[in-house]
């Protein structure tokens, strides 16, 4: 199964906790946070750092 990964850029406020969580999918650019791959395969620390968001704004499905 195929897990999608969304960074909503009008709520990440550029804190760094989802790259700092989990850097193999998570990158900062122009102080906003980007999924490094936009689909992985298998969740490792997604979740992690997606509940380490302080504004809710990564979300996987």
């Amino acid at each position: 199964m195929t897990h999608k990964i969304v960074v909503d850029q009008n709520k990440c406020i550029g804190c760094g906790a989802c790259s700092a969580t989990c850097p193999g999918s998570f990158e900062m650019k122009d102080g906003k946070a980007h999924a490094v791959k936009a689909e992985v395969e298998k969740l490792t620390c997604e979740k992690d750092a997606m509940a380490g968001c302080p504004v809710n704004a990564i979300s996987i499905s």
